[in-house]
């Protein structure tokens, strides 16, 4: 059967159509076109966009999924790279993630506010609870891991002590357990700081010390401030830094004592005020004391002293040599001397390489200079030796780092 032709311009029927038929003409048509045919105008424009205008809609109800690495639950997680959070199909309104030991990580978002990266990485050995929200959400995404352990380990042993006072001349020292084989990651993960305000920077005497000082002696009442973030820091293969603390510490009054062994006597100077002269007795020309400038690192009202202890043999034994205080790591001293005549000191160097005061036995006479010299000391005094006819002693014999000129010490800096 023929049908009629409708005109496309004007949708008005050409011939004359009873509503019969129209209906019947319409039954005739398949199922999905009739769908298509009653749509209204809005609906078959959406028909025609086909497959964008279906992944649209879904776009509209999907919800936001929020990733965070380490994954929720892991029991061994990588302690050596930033914990990141993520989210599909929204953005990230807030994400907080706090350790079992208190301390949290901060970190930022990206531009998009879909990623969020911790500014520093997890701490070794800690659980983590990870909490995270999607913005419009109206649940919060809680996720949680914990860092595995370190292998190895190594901690950093300081001088001075944490809370103490001392000299003028006092560097701050660390001495590490294992050696240090990336010194740069771990001289940035160690500052000093001062105040009032000094450059201090670092100098590596070996690959298992590192001490600290300014450029010239620190100034009388200066506060300084140690501060170790070497937790979880590599400083060799598979060795990682257990240590996170800051002390602090001070600087006293400035004693420094000149010996000059030409003249056998020695000025000892407080505050630029000249304190006591004392005569005195240095090495012999066997044993010679050594030159430059050392500092005191340890001090005993009385100690042994035995000559095998410095490679001297059976030379001396002495049992209670009176008011010790240690100039170098190699074994000189200058200390109280009781059996020697009063004649040698001021007159003659006769000892095997220490500054000998006189002093007596027992170390309890407040009259004797050994005595007196020893009250008025601390640790981190400065004492300069001169004409000993020794060479200058080596900058890391003691903490003797101020024999080395501003230039040198800081070449040994690894930052």
């Amino acid at each position: 059967m023929g049908v009629q032709h409708i005109s496309n311009g004007s949708g008005r029927q050409s011939g004359t159509w009873s509503r019969r038929g129209i209906l019947a003409a319409l039954g005739a048509v398949p199922a999905g076109a009739a769908l298509a045919g009653c749509s209204s105008s809005a609906d078959a424009s959406a028909a025609t966009d086909g497959k964008g205008a279906t992944a649209s809609v879904k776009s509209a109800t999907k919800k936001a999924t929020i990733t965070v690495t380490p994954v929720s639950g892991t029991k061994k997680a990588d302690f050596t790279t930033p914990v990141e959070v993520t989210v599909a199909d929204g953005t990230l309104a807030s994400v907080t993630v706090v350790g079992n030991d208190g301390s949290t990580l901060s970190g930022t978002f990206n531009d998009a506010k879909t990623t969020w990266t911790s500014a520093k990485n997890p701490y070794s050995g800690t659980k983590y609870t990870v909490t995270a929200k999607a913005q419009g959400a109206a649940d919060e995404t809680v996720a949680t891991f914990t860092t595995r352990s370190p292998g190895e380990t190594f901690i950093g042993y300081f001088t001075p002590e944490a809370g103490s006072t001392s000299g003028v001349g006092m560097p701050v020292s660390i001495n590490f357990t294992h050696a240090v084989a990336d010194r740069a990651a771990v001289q940035k993960a160690i500052t000093v700081t001062a105040e009032p305000e000094v450059e201090v920077v670092g100098h590596w005497f070996s690959d298992t010390r590192l001490d600290f000082r300014p450029e010239t002696y620190w100034a009388s009442g200066t506060r300084i401030t140690l501060s170790l973030d070497l937790k979880d820091v590599e400083g060799s293969d598979g060795v990682y830094g257990v240590q996170s603390k800051d002390v602090t510490f001070h600087i006293g009054r400035a004693q420094i004592s000149t010996v000059d062994l030409a003249a056998k006597e020695m000025v000892v100077r407080r505050d630029g005020a000249t304190l006591a002269t004392y005569p005195v007795s240095g090495g012999n020309a066997q044993h010679t004391t050594w030159s430059g400038i050392m500092v005191i690192s340890e001090r005993f009202k009385q100690t042994r002293m035995e000559s095998s202890t410095v490679g001297l043999g059976d030379e001396y034994d002495i049992s209670d040599v009176p008011h010790a205080q240690r100039l170098t790591t190699s074994g000189t001293f200058v200390h109280g001397n009781y059996w020697a005549s009063t004649a040698v000191f001021g007159h003659e160097n006769t000892s095997h390489g220490c500054v000998g005061l006189h002093d007596a036995k027992g170390a309890s006479d407040s009259s004797v200079a050994g005595y007196k010299f020893y009250e008025s000391s601390m640790l981190g005094d400065v004492v300069i030796v001169k004409n000993s006819g020794e060479k200058t002693v080596e900058a890391s014999n003691g903490l003797n780092g101020w024999n080395l000129s501003w230039a040198d010490w800081k070449a040994g800096s690894a930052v």
